[in-house]
């Protein structure tokens, strides 16, 4: 069975997002015997190139699979291009206002009522709304991927977020009204002046990433689908934006399929390499703490904008991946391809690994 994953890039200048695209099956058969999905879909621009991508080289208008991860605009937006041009078979994506009902007693405001509260995160998510209507304008079916109905051997298993997981944090979105117990997220200051970045020494033999602390991951971040890609004894992981705990959830919920994450040979580095998602303990779960753990060897891949250096990915993730002998490839600008030898030859040049760095980001 033949596979090509595609990452394209998002966005420039230091912004960036996710859009994947990618095929499975018989290549050089017939479109029947291929499976096709989009995983996110970037900015529209993003979602403009993911059509012209599948069109020119899996020489199809038809996804099987769209998967919204989560709904922020650089991961959600491009993916309302995909449904408009293309033929969509099935959209995956969460729905908040659908679990307004549910949840509406996690709030300050006691009157709130779950009508009032479904109408309000509709309004204030807007984007994502917006993906829901054009699937039920095309007759798309809607399913929300959360964790609790995978076994283990569908070829496509859906890791995180659990159904409970996912209302427990859907109270602490942006786009909803003030929760009764609000969880702590870091400040963000918007200054307009780049931050001075100070820069330390960092050997193979010292690891200065730190395990993240609590709440350092967004809500609407943890709450990203994580994806298990099973194709003829390989694994794929996708893990979109997500922080520690979903990925310990995840963690979890393969020990309980009975699948070791030390065998994926494929990972995405989430949230664009940012030091805030992962650190030590969750790299030595999905890799090993030693290279003479590791079941297979890895490719590590990051959706980073062109001038994300160094907190997209950051140096300190990119260094811990290499010393435990992943090879990380970055987007940055560009169209990244990890393909076996049953895909047709591109004739794109081979794709150049991230070196280890002598100097990280304090």
């Amino acid at each position: 069975m033949g596979f090509e994953i595609d990452f394209l890039p998002v966005g420039d200048g230091e912004k960036g997002g996710d859009a994947i695209a990618l095929r499975f099956g018989k290549l050089d058969g017939t479109r029947s015997e291929q499976v096709v999905i989009v995983i996110d879909g970037g900015t529209k621009e993003s979602g403009e190139n993911l059509v012209n991508h599948i069109q020119e080289y899996y020489k199809t208008d038809q996804v099987n699979f769209v998967i919204s991860t989560h709904l922020d605009a650089d991961h959600s937006s491009g993916l309302t291009v995909v449904l408009e041009n293309l033929k969509v078979d099935n959209l995956w994506m969460h729905r908040p206002w659908e679990h307004a009902q549910d949840i509406k007693d996690a709030f300050k405001n006691g009157r709130i009522t779950g009508k009032g509260l479904k109408e309000s995160i509709k309004k204030s998510l807007e984007n994502a709304y917006e993906l829901e209507t054009i699937a039920k304008r095309k007759e798309i079916p809607i399913f929300e991927p959360f964790s609790d109905l995978s076994k283990k051997d569908d070829k496509l298993i859906i890791l995180g977020p659990s159904e409970e997981f996912y209302e427990d944090l859907l109270p602490n979105f942006r786009e909803t009204p003030e929760p009764k117990e609000a969880v702590a997220w870091p400040e963000k200051f918007v200054t307009g002046v780049k931050e001075v970045v100070r820069w330390i020494a960092e050997t193979w033999g010292m690891e200065t990433l730190a395990d993240p602390e609590e709440g350092e991951t967004s809500a609407e971040n943890n709450t990203s689908t994580i994806l298990l890609l099973q194709l003829n004894g390989k694994k794929f992981l996708f893990t979109s934006d997500v922080g520690t705990e979903a990925l310990n959830n995840a963690i979890d919920k393969a020990e309980n399929l009975g699948i070791d994450l030390r065998e994926v040979g494929f990972l995405q580095i989430p949230h664009h390499g940012s030091k805030h998602n992962v650190g030590p303990t969750i790299l030595n779960h999905i890799i090993g703490e030693k290279l003479q753990e590791q079941k297979h060897l890895k490719s590590a891949f990051v959706s980073a904008p062109k001038d994300g250096d160094p907190k997209h990915p950051s140096r300190k993730v990119v260094n811990a991946f290499i010393r435990r002998g992943a090879k990380i490839f970055a987007t940055k600008g560009i169209s990244i391809c990890q393909h076996s030898s049953d895909a047709p030859d591109r004739g794109w040049r081979k794709a150049d690994p991230l070196q280890f760095n002598d100097q990280v980001e304090e």
